[in-house]
């Protein structure tokens, strides 16, 4: 273990824990990745070979920032669900340079707010210790399960941000929306009285 490695934080909800990455998260992680259901709204489904780069990477940008797209677990049983977290906005898209909030889960866990809980967890550690001022999120247009969770984290979308991915041209859902989360709108949403008060 190196140095860079201890400073990962774990983030911890209700049912998840969110973690560093470990090589047994490989094999379930190709597994996902290889889902055509899962990768829906991407160009297509990787292989082993690209999901094994994909944690390295991962494992780097910890190494670099001590946060980034962590390892998430399901605290019931210890099973390795997908991944939630901070990424950095690719170059070629109109909202960089930004940090994305962004999720994959397996098939097998959608339907449960695992996404939506986990998301709401990085949000506080992004806006509280890491003291970012802004959070952006992108998806095809047509990615309504994802739309909803970036609408249930208070994320707004603005059709002025909407943009065709310049890497994915030649595909056929290369139109994507972009939502924002200021950290001030966090903060301001959680000081926000409920129906029930």
């Amino acid at each position: 273990m190196t140095g860079a490695e201890t400073i990962i934080t774990e983030l911890t909800t209700e049912r998840l824990l969110l973690r560093g990455w470990r090589d047994a998260d490989r094999e379930p992680f190709a597994a996902i990745c290889a889902d055509a259901e899962v990768m829906r709204y991407f160009p297509g489904i990787l292989s082993r070979a690209e999901t094994d780069a994909s944690v390295d990477r991962f494992r780097a940008r910890f190494a670099e920032r001590g946060y980034g797209l962590w390892a998430v677990e399901v605290k019931a049983t210890g099973a390795f669900a997908g991944f939630v977290g901070l990424n950095p906005a690719p170059d070629e898209v109109p909202a960089a340079p930004a940090t994305e909030i962004g999720w994959r889960l397996g098939r097998s866990f959608w339907g449960r707010g695992y996404a939506p809980e986990a998301a709401r967890t990085v949000l506080q550690h992004a806006f509280g210790r890491l003291g970012l001022t802004e959070l952006v999120s992108f998806t095809t247009v047509a990615n309504a399960q994802s739309r909803r969770v970036m609408e249930k984290l208070g994320m707004t979308h603005d059709p002025a941000d909407d943009f065709d991915n310049p890497g994915l041209k030649s595909w056929s859902d290369a139109r994507h929306v972009t939502y924002r989360l200021t950290a001030d709108a966090y903060r301001a949403g959680l000081r926000a009285p409920t129906a029930a008060s």
